[in-house]
């Protein structure tokens, strides 16, 4: 293992993490563990911003923690934890939030989209700081490397800059991070609209495969995925786009190069093919599935990994956060 350290998180916005979530971030997640020191969190205070129910909060963190230990976290292998176990998190985005500028927070993509949505009458604060605290979490744990999709890019670049900004006024203190985006391989689209990646944001739950769904229910959303005109079973993204889908999908959960998958479907119609599909998804997908509700039948145990993870991140956290309460002439307590 590299002396590397890699830190990621996910929100625990829903009651299952879809094929898009899974192919897209965590596969990847699993791949690093072996080859970094990782650190990943579940990224609960995240979540607030869209004021979720306490109750479905609670039960939808425990969720997202099962999954990806049934996805293939390794807490031997890795640092597992969820966010508010660490209060060095609040701690260092306070900081964060005042290295800041106004104009510069404005700026971020996030707020813009939501603010012209909503009015910014109506927006959270947590909406326009949450910047601010992503940057935290990265910061505190001297992350080399941040693997994340193109879309958070602009979170990393100002995290490199408030690294830099602090380094420059208070002395060398953060590792500057690189954005670690990850491969383009596995994009997968919504299976209703095939031009849209695969999102809960979706207007309808009817496009994604989730990984908790069970195998009845997942094998009817491929049957009634949207196909595009012809018979032929190859990968045209531009023209063919629900057909190409399909076939990133058979190809990252099978292992098999799309050109195979297309030999071996040539001249067979839509129907053969989404079966087969269907079949490869949900033999995937059911381990994975039934280990998650094995480890929520064992909330103690789930606990147990929580409790050692928050232990592992506080370790590296707090230190963190003395060198630059030290830096910033805060006066430690006695």
């Amino acid at each position: 293992m590299s002396n590397s350290r890699v830190l990621s998180g996910i929100q625990p916005t829903s009651g299952s993490f879809h094929l898009g979530n899974y192919l897209g971030a965590v596969k990847q997640w699993v791949e690093l563990q072996d080859s970094h020191d990782a650190f990943y969190c579940v990224v609960d205070l995240h979540a607030l911003t869209s004021a979720p129910d306490p109750k479905e909060l609670r039960k939808n963190t425990l969720t997202s923690v099962a999954q990806l230990l049934a996805l293939g976290l390794d807490p031997e292998r890795c640092t597992l934890f969820v966010q508010s176990h660490v209060v060095e998190h609040n701690q260092l985005a306070w900081v964060m939030e005042c290295m800041t500028g106004f104009g510069e927070a404005s700026r971020m993509t996030q707020f813009k989209d939501k603010s012209v949505k909503t009015g910014t009458d109506r927006i959270g604060v947590g909406v326009f700081t949450y910047p601010m605290l992503m940057a935290a979490d990265i910061l505190l744990y001297q992350a080399n490397q941040v693997p994340v999709g193109e879309d958070q890019r602009q979170h990393i670049e100002l995290t490199r800059d408030l690294a830099g900004r602090f380094n420059h006024q208070y002395g060398k203190t953060f590792i500057i991070p690189e954005g670690f985006i990850l491969k383009e391989g596995a994009k997968i689209y919504d299976l209703q609209d095939p031009t849209s990646k695969m999102s809960k944001s979706a207007e309808s739950l009817s496009g994604l495969i989730e990984i908790l769904d069970t195998p009845a229910a997942n094998t009817k959303k491929i049957k009634s995925a949207v196909t595009d005109t012809g018979r032929e079973i190859t990968f045209d993204a531009q023209n063919k786009p629900g057909i190409s889908n399909l076939l990133t999908i058979f190809s990252a959960l099978s292992g098999r190069s799309v050109a195979e998958i297309e030999n071996e479907f040539a001249g067979k119609g839509y129907g053969d093919f989404k079966a087969a599909v269907a079949e490869v998804v949900v033999e995937y997908l059911t381990p994975v599935r039934e280990k998650t509700l094995e480890l929520l039948d064992d909330p103690t145990h789930l606990g147990q990994i929580l409790s050692r993870g928050a232990e592992k991140a506080q370790a590296v956290a707090g230190k963190t956060v003395r060198d630059v309460y030290d830096r910033i002439g805060l006066i430690p307590r006695g």
